[in-house]
This record gives structure tokens, sequence and C-alpha cells, in this order.
């Protein structure tokens, strides 16, 4: 009898399976492992399984427990898929190895002084607020570009776009607008797909998917 899948194995494989249904090569998929909310006790099974790339919500959540966890394992890197205060953009560019979430200006003139200031670059994915709902972040579609041309201008490392699409719709639509928008403006790199979805993202060329609750149980 054939050992069961751990649920990143499940994960790996269904990454795999829809990558080669879309002639893509698996590997050229990142899986984010989303640990917001998950303390270091459960986040290091993972770590042990071999999984090196986390994903955290919170500047001030990911500094109480990625220290000690980067510590013991330091070819880890975190990147930060929540929104991001301005203020916060030194403490976001000393700890984290790409951010997800650039949506503004004032955050894009944050983000250059801070990586200025720390002599580090880090890379960064421009939220685009591809379904255009009030509640969510992300930069509105028709600012993509504006949004861009500034980020260039000010040196900031921008490799990509990322998209949450609204909750109760098929996402397949707004994964593909949010790759023509990359491709219309100089961009390969695509954050997109959760727990949910991730298949149908890889299908539409996601290159970093974040999942979560498929690997780490739903959240209380």
């Amino acid at each position: 009898m054939d050992e069961p899948l751990t649920p990143l194995e499940d994960v790996y494989a269904r990454i795999a399976k829809a990558a080669r249904i879309a002639g893509r090569d698996p590997a050229s998929v990142e899986l984010i492992a989303i640990s917001k909310t998950h303390p270091a006790e459960a986040i290091t099974p993972l770590i042990a399984q071999g999984q090196r790339v986390f994903g955290e919500n919170r500047v001030q959540e990911a500094q109480v427990k990625w220290p000690e966890l980067l510590e013991a394992t330091p070819e880890c890197s975190v990147h930060l898929v929540g929104q991001l205060q301005s203020n916060k953009a030194d403490d976001a560019v000393a700890l984290f190895d790409c951010i997800h979430s650039l949506d503004r200006t004032s955050l894009v003139k944050a983000l250059a002084k801070a990586m200025d200031k720390a002599g580090r670059q880090v890379p960064c994915f421009v939220q685009v607020n591809i379904g255009e709902e009030e509640q969510k972040g992300g930069c509105a579609i028709a600012e993509v570009p504006a949004l861009l041309a500034e980020a260039r201008g000010a040196a900031l490392p921008v490799i990509g776009l990322m998209c949450v699409p609204p909750l109760d719709l098929e996402p397949a639509p707004y994964f593909a607008l949010l790759a023509k928008i990359a491709a219309d403006n100089g961009l390969d790199r695509l954050s997109m797909g959760m727990s949910n979805d991730f298949e149908t993202a890889v299908m539409l060329g996601a290159t970093h998917v974040r999942v979560g609750s498929a690997l780490f149980g739903a959240r209380e």
C-alpha cells in the first residue's frame, strides 16, 4: 500500500499536475506556505519536510516568530503577503525577502527610502485590485502603469503583479486578466492562487501560489 501523501506533498503534486496540463515546468511555480496566525511549532514540521518559502500577513507577527526560525534554518525565505503600512517599511525591508502588496505611491516612497537606508533590495509585486472591490487593498487596474512607472523611477525591484480575486466568483477570468496586465507592462511573474483555486492559477500562469489552509488546516 502506498503511504498517504502529507498535505505538503499533496499540494506539490497538485501544482505539478496543473503545470503539466498547461504545458509548463512544475519547477516554474513557487509554493509560498502561508503561515500567518500559525505558531512556530506548526511551521517547523513543514521546514523539516523541506519547505523553504513562507508567507506572513503582518510585520509584527513575523518579527515575533521568524528570527528564531531563521536562525535554525537560515535558507528559509519569508514573504509579506498582507497590506503594509508605510510606517512599517523599514521593518518590512529588514525582515522580508519579498513584498507582495505594493499598491500606492506613498508606499513606493517609503520602501525606496527604507531599501536605500538598509542597503538591501527586496523584490516587490504590485498588488492589483483585480475585482475592483472597495473593501480590498490593491492598486486600481487603470492606475497600474502609473504606479509601475513610479516604482521603476524610484529604483524599486518590481518583479510582477499580485491579486486576490473576489471570493464567491469563478477566479479564472481574474487570473487571466492579471496575466494580461502583467504582459502588457513587461512583467512575467504572477502571485495568484490560494488553497481553493491555486490549480486554476497555475494553469493561467501563476509563478507564485500562496497556500495556507491546504497545508496547515483551517484557521480557528
